[in-house]
């Protein structure tokens, strides 16, 4: 019995040294729960998640997005001149929440470019990066712009899509079939540095085509992305919520009544410029 305190304050020690570590986690940004079970925006790599919800189809317009582009190197899109900078091209194909989060960088193998060799051409072309800048990837460092989607959005698209091939073929496959930029041509909205488009014109044509109620991002007054969602069967569904479909300021807050689709042949100075290898 003499020793019995000496027990208590040395468990008492040990007991302080458990806490103190726990919040010491905390406080660097790793909650225990997260570590376990992985956070709900996205954990470190190779994360178990929970499963998505719907998948969301997210294009960019180079038009806007070349705007802001002062650099040509051989991985830019915007200085390569092609044909598909006139329209929508591929950010990504990403599963997301539906209360607004998303997974990342889940289980999965690392971006291996040999897997998708059959498809570079094809993704040159509707994929391409529009920036010099390299993608941070789950594993660190910096990676390919293709890279940093495989494994970041990717690898949670299990088990609808659950390898490397068969993501950017559905990307494309998705792409290809819901062709965005010919509905608006056909609808009149053409790229322009001139003409305003109404908001609610262009998301009107969308809702039209595809019968689901898409989500568009602005910079500066000019569409820069638009995005398209789907059941987990890729039939098309509202990006946004039951309550607030017929209002597209909810769907596309970032933009005014009025939008641009600048050219990106006459926004572009690359047109002259010699590509830096």
């Amino acid at each position: 019995m003499a020793f019995l305190p000496i027990q208590i304050v040395v468990l008492m020690q040990l007991l302080m040294i458990l806490v103190a570590s726990l919040c010491l986690m905390k406080i660097n940004g790793v909650d225990l729960g997260e570590e376990l079970t992985g956070g709900v925006h996205g954990g470190g790599s190779g994360q178990e998640q929970r499963e998505f919800d719907y998948f969301k189809l997210a294009l960019q317009w180079p038009g806007t997005i070349c705007q802001g582009n002062h650099r040509c190197c051989a991985s830019n899109g915007c200085c390569q001149g092609s044909n598909s900078l006139s329209e929508f091209t591929i950010h990504g194909l990403w599963p997301d929440y539906n209360d607004g989060s998303w997974p990342s960088c889940c289980n999965g193998p690392r971006y291996d470019s040999k897997e998708i060799s059959t498809l570079t051409d094809v993704l040159k072309k509707y994929w391409p990066s529009l920036s010099c800048s390299k993608s941070s990837t789950c594993h660190g460092g910096k990676g390919t712009f293709w890279a940093h989607e495989w494994e970041k959005h990717g690898t949670c698209c299990s088990p609808v899509i659950r390898d490397e091939y068969s993501y950017f073929l559905t990307a494309i496959n998705v792409y290809s079939k819901h062709n965005v930029t010919q509905v608006l041509n056909e609808a009149g909205y053409l790229p322009s540095n001139s003409e305003k488009y109404p908001l609610g014109g262009i998301i009107t044509a969308i809702q039209n085509a595809f019968h689901a109620t898409p989500e568009l991002q602005c910079k500066g007054g000019a569409v820069e992305e638009l995005h398209l969602c789907f059941f987990k069967d890729f039939k098309p569904r509202d990006c946004i919520s039951e309550p607030h479909i017929e209002s597209y300021l909810v769907a596309s807050s970032s933009c005014p009544k009025y939008v641009s689709l600048p050219d990106v042949q006459a926004s572009s100075r690359y047109a002259d410029t010699r590509v830096a290898f």
